[in-house]
């Protein structure tokens, strides 16, 4: 079935990159010396390739929620409390132990049901909560002027880089953990094709 449109291939492929070149710049501004010391690269240059790289991601997501919005795609978004938490326990049985032995996805890719439950309420919580988190302490950080002076006694500025660096490592677990669960269809290329092409395999009965 065609499940994924042309635009919607080209976003995930672009984010797909940006969020890397994020990472690798922000790993070495983590630990490259102002001065001598480089990790992967200079800290200058992970400074305004990641800056760079932000403002392009921050356009990006915003053209990610008004397609989700013109062309229906944000339906699969959405949380439905009826059985929701039942549904997840049995996705993460599946997960856990179902799949081992062989037994059925206990909800298949359809054109109404995109993701399972534990996709889901993941993809819900990476891309309306941590992303937007990740860009505006990101603007915060790129633009201190407009941060918050203090909270609680403490500087807003370390609040807000301890607030993107924590959010930063969580989306690139969600990274890590994304591209394994992507090896989970018929084939474990199913998916990646799927994601070139726009047509999903579906499980063999």
């Amino acid at each position: 079935m065609y499940l994924y449109p042309v635009w919607l291939r080209l976003w995930h492929a672009l984010n797909a990159v940006l969020i890397i070149i994020l990472i690798i710049t922000g790993i070495s501004m983590q630990y490259t010396d102002k001065e001598d010391s480089i990790f992967i690269v200079s800290f200058a240059s992970a400074v305004k390739l990641h800056n760079i790289t932000a403002i392009v991601l921050t356009i990006s997501y915003i053209f990610f929620v008004v397609m989700n919005i013109a062309t229906g795609n944000g339906k699969y978004y959405r949380l439905k409390r009826k059985n929701f938490f039942s549904d997840l326990v049995k996705q993460m049985r599946y997960y856990a132990y179902g799949m081992f032995k062989g037994e059925k996805h206990p909800f298949p890719v359809s054109m109404e049901r995109k993701f399972n439950p534990l996709q889901k309420i993941t993809y819900v919580l990476t891309m309306y909560v941590g992303l937007p988190l990740i860009i505006i302490s990101g603007l915060g950080l790129m633009f201190p002027e407009i941060t918050v002076k203090k909270a609680f006694g403490v500087s807003g500025f370390i609040l807000t880089d301890i607030l993107h660096i924590t959010t930063g490592f969580f989306l690139s677990l969600f990274l890590v953990v994304h591209i394994y669960t992507c090896t989970l269809g018929a084939r474990p290329t199913s998916l990646f094709r799927g994601m070139l092409s726009g047509y999903h395999e579906p499980e063999e009965d």
